[in-house]
């Protein structure tokens, strides 16, 4: 069978789990994954004239807080279906944080960064970003650096525990000295598919974005949890004229971090880019 939220191939195997991390059950009883339903809540808030502010985020926190009718929790109230956050690239946020490495960001639009999902065992995890690095090199790209983002697991439920993943943020460039948004997207795209195709959810390996423009900040939360477990929303210093907001109801399915917040790009009347 095949993952219908992203299209990879992920097949049961003796009653094993399957999908991302091996969260979601074979086909099993009255139980079959093909079955499985969405029903979610979404929101957005915009700047109209594009200016850039925390006072947006901060607002669209509300926003998805307001919308915790639409999401659902486990037996623990501290297991949420998953919810999340797309912004605009906070770059004046980036530059500090990549500077802190070492690294000085190139200009807007002319790096891309985003939040992967990675194994909590670094031999696997250091493996996985190994072939990204090897796999952006085939595409004429060089991942220049990661980023580990701060997160707070002392709020996770023991679901969202047991399968947490370290997330890291590559910091991505083109090798040809000039190359074109338009090429520059296209081989972003490329190695998005392509890395996780070649590593494979089996090794807990997912990219939530990896965009010029915006980024994703998601997980197996609650709408209420997801500012609190991601440090960087909470930092002043994070500013974007616009926020997709998404609070997860898995309704008939089951819960796992990578199908929170499903919007890589953009949505439009409930649908999936």
């Amino acid at each position: 069978m095949q993952d219908n939220s992203h299209g990879i191939p992920s097949i049961p195997r003796n009653g094993e789990g399957y999908g991302w991390a091996g969260a979601l059950p074979a086909k099993q009883g009255l139980y079959d994954p093909a079955n499985e339903r969405d029903a979610c809540g979404v929101g957005f808030i915009i700047d109209i004239k594009g200016a850039p502010s925390h006072k947006i985020l901060r607002d669209s926190e509300d926003l998805l807080c307001n919308m915790s009718h639409r999401g659902a929790t486990g037996a623990d109230e501290r297991d949420g279906d998953g919810a999340g956050v797309m912004t605009a690239m906070p770059h004046t946020f980036m530059a500090r944080e990549f500077k802190s490495l070492g690294c000085i960001l190139p200009p807007e639009g002319q790096y891309a960064t985003g939040n992967v999902f990675l194994h909590k065992d670094d031999a696997i995890r250091q493996d996985s970003m190994r072939v990204f690095e090897k796999t952006a090199q085939h595409v004429g790209l060089k991942t220049v650096v990661w980023r580990k983002v701060p997160v707070g697991t002392a709020i996770l439920g023991p679901n969202g525990h047991s399968r947490e993943p370290v997330v890291m943020q590559p910091l991505v460039v083109a090798v040809a000295e000039h190359m074109d948004e338009a090429d520059f997207q296209r081989r972003l795209f490329v190695l998005r598919k392509r890395a996780m195709r070649e590593i494979g959810l089996d090794k807990w390996f997912y990219v939530c974005s990896l965009a010029t423009r915006n980024i994703v900040y998601k997980g197996l939360l609650t709408p209420e949890q997801v500012p609190e477990y991601y440090a960087d929303l909470r930092d002043p210093g994070f500013e974007t004229h616009f926020a997709l907001v998404h609070s997860r109801f898995s309704t008939n399915t089951f819960p796992s971090w990578e199908r929170a917040q499903p919007f890589n790009w953009c949505a439009h009347n409930g649908r999936m880019m």
